[in-house]
């Protein structure tokens, strides 16, 4: 399969129940400071990123192909992403150009009201019908309790558990055919 973005990219703006994912807007600037800059967010992806990082973001961050900024009555509240990239446990095989990886931040804000599985399931259902049986993949921390139940509801399923970054990971995998009905 090609690259997310070789769809048509930026696909129209994809529209849910509640929320709207679209593609980055020089607006989105100070949501994407917010979003790296919380320890919250960055618990379980290295922390937050230093001030001298965030300073050094584009003018429109996050345009690039697999991101989506998830809106919420006009505003960002999150991202989700399907990137290309080859992560999972040592030794698991995949194909030499990476496998799609699914990731999600949403701001503190937003944590507790569903929005994550709604943008993530209207993200997964966009790239089902962009690239017909192609999986996805998602790995997280174990301890990350939160994201370990969004992947539950979203149907991967579990390929196998690893460590690396001093942490437990879990690794899973989803396609169409496993997607919740």
């Amino acid at each position: 399969m090609a690259d997310p973005g070789t769809a048509a990219w930026p696909p129209a703006p994809i529209r849910t129940g509640r929320l709207v994912l679209r593609e980055s807007e020089a607006r989105d600037r100070p949501a994407f400071i917010e979003l790296y800059a919380s320890p919250e967010v960055g618990a379980y992806v290295g922390g937050p990123q230093p001030p001298a990082e965030l300073d050094r973001l584009p003018e429109v961050p996050g345009r690039r192909p697999g991101l989506f900024v998830v809106e919420l009555g006009g505003a960002m509240i999150g991202t989700v992403m399907l990137e290309r990239r080859n992560l999972g446990p040592p030794g698991w095989i995949r194909p030499a150009a990476g496998v799609v990886d699914l990731g999600y931040l949403f701001l503190p804000s937003a944590w507790g009201s569903g929005y994550a599985a709604e943008a993530c399931a209207a993200a997964l259902d966009w790239f089902a019908g962009a690239f017909p049986g192609e999986p996805v993949v998602l790995c997280t921390q174990t301890a990350n309790d939160r994201s370990m139940r969004l992947a539950a509801k979203l149907g991967f399923v579990e390929v196998e558990r690893f460590e690396k970054w001093d942490a437990e990971q879990w690794f899973g995998m989803w396609s169409p055919a496993s997607a919740p009905g």
